[in-house]
């Protein structure tokens, strides 16, 4: 498959980046269904999809069930999801999201009992009245609550390793199809989340180099903007008139979608798809997190690179940071932004994180002083490029992001993700 075919699907005009009418009908309907994504060409980030932690492994061999194309998908025989929790209102809720997807269900009151069980588990789910978990296992997939507990939840998920949380009954489409395995068989791209340690860090920058460079590589990239609040990414693109759906157009958005609709849909700018907030004043419709979570997996299934700037705050770390396989957090070399990073890592989900430190040589803070501080991994210098505020301003970024600095940054990042593939 060339890699022109790559970026410009069938339904798509080329010269515009426009989605056809069926494709956004599709999209933005209520009855969109999920097809197997047909398998993408090899490039240069391959290796990074098959370098999972064990961790994330362990919870997509539980989750993910083979699904042959024209048959409808039938529970394996003897896999069972495991609910912990005495909670009864969890336990029905529960029970009734697995019947109707015809799987079965073991419910265990406490971690003692579902010690026997943990392992062989398609899925462990655990509830908000769980506490501690069996000596030497995995993590849960789920930690399920009811709506009212707040944020609490995040917490104990964070406490407890579950990979996502779902809150009753808000969430049971989502836990559905989360169960009944809605995505591919394949883990499917890698997902990477930006966020600032303080206001102002340069994650959105570094959002749109990362995915300018992998694009540039060969991979199949899509950029989404996850701070509704942010003014739209668009604009620092100079993409604002490119046609293609925007995250309102999905408000309507319900179960699975399909990858290639997705792809299809959705503007280009710098050779790689984005799926921004409206650059306008405009009061947008709120798309709901099963929303969020379902356009995810379907960016997952339908590209080698998915590359999130989250921005701050509470709601944007729970709705995109717990979808994420890596994370990277960008501070500034200064010692307030450093304060400030070091209390947001205790509000990251447990996966797994490295630093992003913004500065130059000869700064006041030393890269390294910085992470040892934060408690992360560093991972890469952001160079203070000259020009920089002006060319977001004007929507040159992309521009920039051809410079010799911004390609050795970016470089440094990337092998990050061929360093998991090794």
């Amino acid at each position: 498959m060339s890699r022109h075919h790559l970026k410009h699907p069938p339904h798509s005009d080329p010269s515009s980046g426009a989605a056809s009418p069926a494709a956004q009908a599709d999209l933005t309907g209520r009855a969109a269904i999920a097809a197997p994504a047909a398998p993408a060409a090899p490039t240069v980030l391959s290796s990074a999809v098959s370098g999972r932690t064990e961790r994330e492994a362990l919870f997509r061999q539980g989750t993910r069930r083979p699904y042959t194309a024209g048959a409808p998908w039938l529970p394996d025989e003897g896999s069972e999801t495991l609910l912990v929790t005495r909670f009864d209102v969890l336990r029905s809720e529960v029970e009734r999201i697995v019947a109707a997807t015809g799987g079965q269900l073991r419910v265990v009151g406490d971690a003692t009992e579902a010690a026997p069980f943990w392992d062989s588990a398609a899925a462990v789910l655990v509830g908000s009245d769980v506490r501690e978990l069996p000596p030497r296992r995995r993590g849960p997939a789920v930690l399920v609550g009811l709506s009212g507990e707040g944020d609490s939840l995040w917490h104990l998920a964070a406490a407890l390793g579950a990979e996502r949380v779902a809150v009753l009954p808000d969430a049971a489409t989502w836990l559905a199809e989360y169960l009944s395995g809605a995505g591919s068989p394949e883990a499917g791209g890698l997902v990477v989340g930006l966020t600032g340690g303080c206001g102002g860090a340069g994650a959105t920058t570094a959002a749109i180099w990362i995915a300018q460079a992998a694009a540039g590589l060969g991979a199949r990239v899509l950029l989404v903007d996850g701070d509704s609040w942010g003014g739209g990414l668009e604009l620092a693109l100079a993409a604002e008139e490119s046609a293609g759906l925007r995250w309102p157009d999905l408000s309507d958005a319900r179960g699975s979608i399909n990858p290639e609709q997705l792809s299809d849909a959705l503007p280009v700018a710098g050779g790689f798809s984005f799926l921004s907030w409206p650059g306008s004043r405009d009061r947008s419709a709120v798309v709901e997190p099963g929303t969020v979570a379902g356009v995810l997996d379907a960016a997952r299934r339908g590209y080698e690179l998915v590359v999130v700037d989250i921005g701050r705050g509470a709601e944007p770390l729970r709705n995109f940071a717990w979808d994420c396989d890596r994370l990277l957090l960008v501070v500034p070399a200064q010692l307030k932004a450093t304060v400030a990073t070091a209390r947001i890592v205790q509000e990251l989900p447990p996966v797994e994180t490295s630093l992003v430190v913004r500065g130059k040589a000869g700064a006041a803070l030393d890269a390294g002083l910085i992470a040892d501080s934060v408690g992360l991994p560093l991972q890469a210098i952001l160079p203070e490029v000259r020009g920089t505020a002006g060319a977001t301003e004007q929507g040159r970024l992309l521009e920039v992001g051809q410079r010799r600095n911004v390609r050795r940054f970016v470089a440094s990042v990337l092998e990050l993700f061929d360093e998991e593939g090794a």
